[in-house]
């Protein structure tokens, strides 16, 4: 029996035959709803026609995560006056509950790519409703991309709505070929904000790791909040861990304290959207996922940490891990709305007013930071291996997505051109990501398929923190285990299994299985030991792990799990497994090299034979005759690295560069660019045959530099003979010397007594450059300096000479210097000179 009050309750109704008109003129429409307004729940209904009248449609609704997709299927199916499985069902990974009426199929987003992979048509469907799409996940980004495509080339038909909990719509809009955005209106009630900030700082979060004194004012504010007002606590965390630790400092508060994220259980998950059975207070302690995908009654106050989790991907060192963040502002607002969806509430936010205008407007989208390598591998199953031709909110980065064909190379899924395999579209059938997928079928022909799938299982969602860092330990715990971790992984393992039956059994102890299945998965990651709990991954990062862990004398490891803290320079292991090196050099053998290795390091040529895995070396022996090519690109290495300054360079030599560099600034070709890089550039031009002969660090340091930059000098134009007319040495003043020229700064220097300049009424010129003239004392020092010697002589000679007359007075001070003979002598040398 359908309920016909609840449904005339939702606010989305007002908006339904706007949309209907929309999807009949375009085809393609923007719904934009506020949470709890109804959009996930009456309009697939009223789409299908199984609310409202109409024709019986089939419609799919694709929603970021597994507890949202089951949370809508149920809620709709009890609209209707049925359960799930019925006229309304869903699909998420390793659970699907549909039967032959089912016309309402809510699904992960995951699911529809997989769907859509295997058939592009989607035979049946005729409307298709990506959820939370202002989440900006990976996945839904990719699926409406792939609908795109499939309604321009072979649906037209096909509808789709694109369903936004916030009011940033016109992207999506503009995406979907200027849909019309149909916006419906909120019932909400007024929400109070309390600004609850720790009365003392906290450490900002960095990885995974969240200050507990920020946790434990978290958990204060909860029973403040119980304290201060009635109706229930929505408290917003950054992760599980997070979730369990304020948990337990909620101990004997007088509520029911209960947890809800991706791994609670089915069973926590529905008890808390179901609602308080009206004996006593709830506080709910939730991840993210109760943002706006879920509806959780009751709740009159939200405690908001101000955290979230968004993923990170370090390509230099291969590293993928979820990151605490500060949350946006958008999901700020998201979280304060739950508590208004049924009577006025309040939320208190746990950071200080000031800050919160310095937080970004919206969450970062995945495909900005997430490992692509599955995103790679589903474009180009699609036949698009650089995603240039997807239609899509935000293009992949150029760096990630290089990062991500690497990955998917080596692990066989596309060729050398980008394309697919055959192995590459069976991998990606298995809804894992490349790395677990390529670990699941070459595993389970080492150690048998059942053995490999619980491994790769254990790898595709992180055991507990109670499991430990031993991944052997950790398979043993969750064969055992009664806990809801363990339930999903065995779940898993069965779907898993299936994709690997044929497979033998395998032989072998259960840890050389683990290690070898996990080395597989993250080749990158196999690490050998350098100190005590101190090891070098092959990809060239170090890596710790904890004091107390078993796996510190382990000799090799295969790292399945591991983040880089903020300004560490090695990686935290959190989960691994112990290996020896033959597993290692099978696991990563496409990164062994074994040859004659010469490269430049500690300031010298260092000529070696060498096997190594990536970073890490086997074995070293020296080179006594290094071939003469990787002699010569060693000290290239070392003067790119430590500049020109390795050759010899004269005052002379040195005079010649600057006097090089100032012609190139003032005159241009054909004077040579003598900066660091353009000489580096042009080393065949002026440091051969010199270079060639070399064998090390001294040969270099008897190269004559200034004689090599000659070579560059204009011979072939002529210009050459020039360079002692345009950039002379030296300049001969008035008094007979001739004084040497500065080039090194911006403007040529001479610097010369004041005496000897005597009847000079223009500033000396170099290549039409006035030089800067630093005029001397007798002594030497300083007096003055000038570009325009005409004009010093007129204004500023007085001042100097006053001052000099009294210090040195047996040296000629004229009046008018310009109508003198210059001198370098004093006054009585030169009477002498004169009789």
């Amino acid at each position: 029996m359908i309920r016909t009050d609840a449904l005339d309750q939702l606010p989305v109704r007002t908006a339904v035959p706007a949309l209907e008109r929309a999807l009949d003129d375009r085809g393609v429409a923007v719904l934009c709803a506020p949470p709890g307004t109804g959009k996930t729940t009456l309009v697939p209904l009223v789409l299908a026609g199984l609310a409202g009248g109409g024709p019986v449609r089939r419609v799919v609704v694709a929603e970021p995560r597994r507890i949202a997709a089951r949370a809508a299927a149920r809620r709709m199916a009890w609209l209707i006056g049925e359960r799930a499985g019925g006229r309304v069902g869903f699909t998420v990974r390793g659970e699907r509950v549909v039967g032959r009426d089912t016309v309402v199929e809510v699904v992960t987003t995951g699911v529809l790519l997989q769907r859509l992979q295997r058939d592009q048509e989607l035979a049946g469907v005729d409307a298709v409703i990506i959820d939370e799409c202002h989440e900006r996940h990976l996945d839904a980004d990719t699926v409406a991309a792939f609908l795109l495509d499939v309604r321009e080339a072979i649906r037209p038909d096909l509808r789709l709505v694109a369903a936004s909990a916030t009011t940033d719509a016109q992207g999506w809009a503009r995406l979907l070929g200027h849909a019309p955005v149909v916006e419906a209106q909120g019932v909400s009630h007024p929400v109070e904000v309390v600004w609850a900030p720790p009365a003392a700082p906290v450490r900002p979060p960095h990885g995974m790791r969240v200050d507990p004194a920020l946790l434990t004012h978290v958990a204060a504010t909860v029973r403040r909040a119980l304290a201060e007002r009635d109706g229930d606590v929505l408290c917003f965390l950054p992760g599980v861990g997070e979730i369990g630790r304020v948990a337990g400092q909620l101990a004997g508060v007088a509520a029911e304290v209960l947890q809800v994220h991706g791994r609670a259980p089915a069973a926590v998950q529905d008890a808390v959207l179901a609602g308080s059975s009206g004996e006593g207070r709830r506080v709910v302690l939730a991840t993210s996922v109760a943002e706006s995908s879920l509806t959780v009654p009751g709740v009159r106050i939200v405690v908001d940490s101000g955290l979230a989790r968004e993923p990170r991907t370090d390509h230099a060192r291969g590293l993928s891990a979820l990151t605490t963040v500060r949350a946006s502002q958008a999901a700020g607002k998201q979280r304060a709305g739950r508590a208004g969806r049924e009577a006025p509430g309040a939320v208190y936010r746990c950071w200080p007013q000031a800050e919160d205008g310095r937080l970004a407007r919206f969450p970062s989208p995945e495909i900005k930071v997430a490992d692509l390598a599955a995103f790679a591998l589903q474009a180009a199953c699609w036949g698009d291996p650089d995603a240039s031709a997807l239609a899509l909110l935000d293009p992949p980065p150029a760096g990630a997505m290089s990062a991500a064909r690497e990955v998917l190379t080596a692990v066989g899924a596309v060729d050398a051109e980008g394309r697919v395999t055959d192995r590459g579209v069976r991998m990606s059938r298995l809804g894992l990501h490349p790395r677990l997928a390529r670990a699941l079928l070459d595993g389970a022909d080492e150690v048998g398929g059942r053995r490999a799938a619980e491994v790769v299982a254990l790898l595709s969602e992180e055991p507990p923190r109670e499991y430990g860092d031993d991944l052997a330990a950790a398979l043993r715990a969750a064969r055992r285990g009664g806990d809801g971790y363990a339930a999903r992984w065995r779940q898993e393992v069965r779907r898993l299994s299936s994709f690997v039956a044929d497979a033998g059994e395998g032989s072998g102890p259960d840890d050389a299985a683990v290690g070898l299945v996990a080395a597989l998965a993250f080749p990158e990651r196999v690490a050998r030991a350098r100190d005590e709990g101190a090891f070098l991954m092959v990809s060239g990062t170090g890596a710790e792990l904890r004091d107390g862990s078993g796996l510190r004398s382990a000799p090799w490891l295969a790292v399945a799990v591991a983040d880089r803290p903020a300004h560490s320079a090695s990686a935290r292991v959190r989960l691994a497994a112990v290996i020896d090196e033959d597993t290692a050099r099978v696991a990563a053998g496409h990164l062994r090299f074994a040859g004659e290795e010469v490269h430049w390091a500690g300031g010298d040529v260092v000529a070696r034979r060498v096997e190594r895995l990536g970073a890490v070396e086997l074995s070293v022996r020296p080179l006594k005759q290094p071939a003469p090519e990787l002699v010569r690109g060693a000290l290239l290495e070392g003067l790119r690295r430590e500049g020109p300054v390795l050759l010899r360079w004269t005052r002379e030599s040195e005079q010649l560069r600057e006097r090089l560099a100032f012609l190139h600034r003032e005159l241009g070709d054909p004077w040579p660019d003598v900066a660091r890089d353009a000489l580096l550039e042009r080393t065949e031009q002026w440091l051969e045959p010199e270079l060639s002969r070399a064998r090390r660090r001294s040969d270099l340091a008897r190269i004559d530099a200034g004689q090599a930059l000659r070579r560059l000098l204009p011979w072939a134009t002529g210009e050459a003979v020039r360079l002692d007319e345009l950039a002379p040495e030296r300049i001969e003043v008035p008094s007979g010397s001739r004084i040497r020229v500065e080039y090194g700064g911006a403007q040529p220097v001479l610097a010369v007594k004041l005496q000897e300049l005597f009847g000079l009424r223009e500033t000396p010129r170099v290549a039409g450059v006035p030089v800067l003239v630093h005029l001397l004392s007798p002594a030497g020092r300083p007096a003055a300096v000038t570009a325009d010697l005409a004009s010093f002589w007129q204004d500023g000679y007085r001042a100097v000479r006053a001052e000099l007359r009294g210090r040195y007075p047996k040296h000629p001070w004229p009046e008018d210097p310009t109508t003198v003979e210059a001198t370098r002598f004093t006054k009585a040398r030169l009477k002498r000179e004169q009789e």
